[in-house]
């Protein structure tokens, strides 16, 4: 499976702050045998956000799209707005498990403004900013992404496991 990694930071682009979450992503990703085909630093701009979303999504390149940075409540925060811009159809199940496991941890999880949705065959999930709950987000839904990936693809097989089998007869 194939993914790439987008932070999105004014100071990080800028050159002001080393980009801590992108590659701490990236490190659990390939250790979780996923292939990881682009990384980038963009400024907290939406149209900047949009741009790299939609030709990353759009290049058939890759399965998953990971942003991090972008999700809170400052005023310069845009990437849930610049995904739903890009994004044909919501996964809202996605970032409210994130939520979810993050309101065990802190109460701030409640903040969270990040998106998941769908962009052609292309899953795209907003992750937090901070390293800490960039990890915790990813591992909550790492389990879930390959069979994401595989129903995206239009794998037949793909919902194979998803009736029992005394149904399966039946449909």
């Amino acid at each position: 499976m194939k993914v790439m990694v987008l932070t999105v930071s004014d100071r990080s682009f800028r050159g002001e702050r080393e980009d801590k979450s992108g590659p701490l992503l990236v490190g659990i990703l390939q250790a979780s045998g996923w292939e990881v085909v682009s990384i980038q630093i963009v400024p907290d701009d939406q149209p900047d956000i949009e741009d790299v979303l939609r030709k990353w999504a759009d290049s058939s390149e890759v399965d998953v799209i990971l942003t991090t940075g972008g999700t809170g409540f400052s005023p310069r925060d845009c990437t849930p707005e610049a995904t739903r811009n890009v994004v044909n159809r919501i996964a809202p199940g996605i970032a409210e498990a994130m939520r979810l496991a993050s309101l065990k941890i802190t109460p701030h999880a409640m903040l969270s403004r990040a998106v998941a949705g769908i962009r052609g065959k292309t899953l795209i999930v907003n992750l937090p900013g901070s390293p800490k709950a960039a990890k915790e987000n990813l591992e909550v839904i790492l389990p879930a992404l390959p069979h994401a990936v595989q129903l995206l693809s239009g794998d037949p097989d793909a919902e194979a496991g998803h009736y029992p089998q005394t149904l399966k007869k039946h449909i």
